[in-house]
């Protein structure tokens, strides 16, 4: 339940930021290519900003100290993520949380992909436009070329990672880049999303782990003064082009992007989207708990006549139900039953798998407990029964009947050890006539373990009429005899 705090922002516990995150993933997918691609572009861009506040702010800051300098650093790089989501920009390294949408099964593998790709790829772009202009800039002259100098070092440390090492520090940045993003899933306020991000984002900055995007713009920067910066440039800060020979985009490409976009994959689709998605969501979209009305105590076997011996319950199952998808709306799903005048439904995943059962009495429940005053994204999956008792195909007729209207345990009251716990002056037919039963009216129908229809009391009402007309024919045949 959604709490308040006291400037009356919205506060979601984590169940409710895993559907916000489910959101937020799948409207990534939902973009046309052109808005893909121009909003990469301005969050490469906007990266690119942040790397040059960071090259600026930690220049010249020797005398403070490595680790308070970086973690300033860091701090003003958060700026780079705070305009990217204030902004709506579309982050590599975000994106790659569409893996949820994927494992919802609402969108392919190969549209996941080609999200990331054309996300990635508008980076680039993004990054070589704020490269093109902080280079034509001369920004790397500042201080007497100092800035410079400190970016050339950023650039070729990166640079002398292992394949392993790039990797790793590629998981680390992204783990706590997606963490940031996740956070923003708690609240709709702007200024507690930015605030929530600076954190997580100045650690991995701070640390030295590697963000992709970033490197985009940072080693191509020092690539580029190491080409085209003048002369002046080297003599200011006593250095050669020579002693920057690694820096080129052949050692920039395997020894730092490639491995660092991989381990920023898994860092933040698996570490943080899939992760949490296996906590939150992977549970309610299992198989549901069957159980079959077999499995009750059985005192004395289902009164059958010669009339239902060969009934089963495939003989009154619907093969053709309404059913709810995990991810429809409450709203939509309660205008399908409405509109198909049932008071419930069999849930259903993407497979045909029988996951829950959705109710009006669950959805009644719901709003009473929210004192009428629903969150609009809920879900079938956030209310749906996930214990449903189901009917084998094989089931008799007269099992299923005696199920749906006889409660064995209040006729024939047993202790576990099958001694009767009381007694009774009343008869049989007495007994049963004041039984109150509470029992589904609609029961899924499983044929080895796969959802076959459903079955109704209406549908047993429709074959059990036939007992009345049979009776009626014995009837008839008999006066006419006599």
């Amino acid at each position: 339940m959604s709490n308040v705090d006291s400037s009356n922002n919205q506060l979601f516990s984590p169940k409710e930021m895993m559907a916000e995150a489910e959101k937020f993933a799948l409207s990534k997918a939902k973009k046309t290519s052109s808005m893909t691609l121009g909003l990469a572009i301005m969050a490469g861009a906007f990266i690119g900003l942040a790397f040059v506040f960071y090259i600026t702010v930690t220049t010249g800051s020797a005398m403070t100290g490595w680790g308070l300098s970086r973690l300033v650093g860091g701090i003003v790089f958060s700026m780079g993520l705070i305009l990217i989501v204030l902004c709506g920009g579309e982050l590599f390294t975000s994106s790659v949380l569409s893996s949820i949408s994927w494992a919802n099964r609402e969108i392919s593998l190969k549209k996941m992909l080609s999200l990331w790709a054309k996300v990635y790829i508008g980076n680039f772009i993004g990054a070589m436009f704020m490269l093109m202009l902080i280079s034509a800039a001369g920004m790397f002259m500042l201080n007497n070329g100092q800035w410079g100098l400190n970016a050339l070092n950023i650039a070729q440390h990166k640079l002398h990672h292992t394949t392993m090492q790039a990797f790793s520090l590629g998981v680390l940045c992204n783990l706590l880049v997606c963490l940031a993003i996740w956070m923003t899933f708690s609240s709709a306020n702007a200024l507690t999303k930015a605030m929530l991000m600076v954190l997580p984002v100045s650690m991995f900055v701070s640390s030295g782990f590697e963000h992709s995007v970033a490197n985009m713009f940072m080693v191509p920067l020092g690539i580029t003064i190491q080409n085209f910066a003048p002369e002046q440039f080297w003599q200011m800060i006593s250095a050669s082009p020579e002693q920057y020979s690694d820096l080129n985009i052949p050692t920039f490409l395997m020894a730092n992007l490639l491995p660092v976009t991989l381990g920023n994959i898994v860092g933040g689709a698996v570490l943080v989207g899939l992760a949490n998605w296996c906590i939150f969501r992977r549970p309610e979209l299992k198989a549901a708990n069957i159980r079959s009305i077999t499995q009750s105590v059985e005192i004395t076997p289902a009164k059958e006549s010669d009339m239902l011996s060969h009934l089963t319950a495939k003989d009154v199952t619907n093969t053709q139900p309404i059913t709810l998808s995990v991810d429809t709306p409450i709203p939509q799903a309660i205008d399908i039953m409405q509109e198909e005048n049932i008071s419930g439904a069999p849930v259903c995943d993407v497979h045909g798998q029988l996951v829950g059962f959705l109710s009006m009495y669950d959805v009644m429940k719901e709003l009473w407990y929210q004192d009428y005053q629903p969150n609009h994204n809920t879900k079938v999956v956030d209310l749906m029964q996930h214990d449903v008792v189901a009917v084998q195909a094989t089931d008799s007729l007269a099992d299923i009947i005696e199920y749906m209207c006889i409660d064995k345990e209040q006729l024939y009251p047993t202790s576990a050890v099958g001694i009767a716990t009381s007694t009774t002056a009343l008869s049989l037919e007495e007994r049963v006539k004041a039984l109150n039963v509470n029992k589904p009216r609609m029961m899924p129908v499983l044929d080895n373990g796969q959802f076959v229809g459903i079955v109704t009391r209406e549908s047993v009402m429709a074959e059990l009429r036939n007992v009345y007309q049979d009776a009626k024919t014995q009837t008839v045949s008999h006066l006419e005899v006599v």
